[in-house]
């Protein structure tokens, strides 16, 4: 049984989220608050498994209460936001960066088209959230020097000269993206692609977020556009992102492998064809195993590959596979991976030219 906090300042929307939450059998709800403090309360004395996690409320805003809570009384914490705004969205990627595991929309109302697919996708989030023992906060790195950090690939290709960056994250990778974003050089040579895992609907507010921090320009990517190098291209809601035979980004609605749209396989490949031995592909945290295959392949062509370490990961799901598969050549912590990016392109870049 899992046992669920559920924190909501409205008592009609509290009442909602009780429903969806005991209607399945695996899940109970065993204490509710109506703020932060409440939260923290109702935390010491029931020892939740999953916290459900308003934003907006008095007394202790959802932000500050996820701060305290995995500072205090480590527990996987979901968002379940009422807003699609990205101006308010980025308030809550405040709550991911400071802990919290994942967001989500509210589920529409009983009685919309959208109602049973959106409580189902609720307790799906919850129920894999339960699983997360350990919820992990990384320390700052802005203001550190990527030169600061010495990190050589072993092996590197003499003839490779890195041409784009891409890399796939899920689970925790909001704020790990943040951390390596804002630790990058304001001149980064090459174009870097990006699938992040995200529930429809906050890609905008999350892409919002990061420009507050990153020393890079960072958009959501569009059909038919070339990647400028410098330039961080997210893939959008729904679809799935390839690159074509001249970089250019595509845009497609095809089926979704691994149980995603956008997929990090899906891109790896495209990647992998058209880029081969001049990329560089991380895997980040994230559960299950999608991008590890196509991490592999992407090795294969003469790509340098990495993943981030166990430590560093709220879940060493992908990046654990792609360990396992032999798919990287080098495991990194998070704080050690935008130093490794920016000295991989400069250390090929001068191989390919002094060839």
């Amino acid at each position: 049984m899992i046992n669920v906090l559920v924190v909501e300042d409205s008592p009609v929307v509290r009442e909602f989220l009780i429903y969806i939450l005991n209607s399945d059998p695996d899940i109970t709800v065993i204490a509710t608050a109506s703020d932060g403090e409440e939260a923290i309360d109702a935390l010491r004395s029931h020892r939740p498994d999953v916290i459900t996690m308003d934003i907006h409320m008095p007394k202790l805003n959802g932000v500050k209460a996820t701060q305290l809570i995995m500072e205090t009384q480590p527990t996987p914490i979901v968002i379940v936001s009422g807003s699609k705004d990205p101006a308010e969205v980025g308030t809550t990627f405040d709550a991911i960066d400071a802990g919290a595991l994942a967001v989500l929309p509210r589920p529409a109302g009983i009685g919309h088209p959208d109602h049973e697919a959106t409580a189902r996708k609720m307790i799906e989030v919850v129920k894999l959230m339960s699983e997360v023992k350990v919820v992990r906060r990384w320390a700052r790195m802005r203001g550190a020097s990527p030169a600061s950090l010495s990190v050589r690939a072993p092996l590197l290709n003499r003839v490779a000269q890195t041409r784009i960056v891409v890399v796939g994250a899920s689970t925790g990778g909001p704020p790990a993206l943040e951390a390596i974003l804002s630790s990058l050089p304001k001149h980064f040579p090459v174009p870097i692609l990006i699938v992040q895992h995200m529930t429809a609907g906050f890609m905008e507010g999350f892409v919002q977020w990061l420009k507050n921090s990153s020393n890079l320009p960072v958009h959501i990517a569009r059909q038919g556009e070339l990647p400028l190098p410098g330039h961080v291209y997210m893939a959008p809601d729904e679809y799935q992102m390839k690159v074509e035979n001249r970089g250019e980004i595509v845009l497609a609605k095809d089926e979704p492998e691994y149980g995603s749209r956008p997929s990090i396989s899906y891109l790896f490949r495209s990647v992998a064809r058209v880029y081969g031995h001049d990329a560089v592909a991380g895997l980040l945290t994230g559960m299950g195993r999608d991008g590890a295959d196509e991490l592999r392949l992407l090795k294969e062509k003469g790509a340098i590959t990495f993943a981030q370490d166990k430590e560093s990961s709220v879940v060493h799901g992908m990046a654990g596979e792609a360990i396992r598969l032999g798919a990287v050549t080098m495991v990194l912590p998070l704080e050690k991976i935008a130093a490794a990016l920016t000295n991989l392109v400069a250390e090929r870049g001068e191989t390919k030219l002094g060839a």
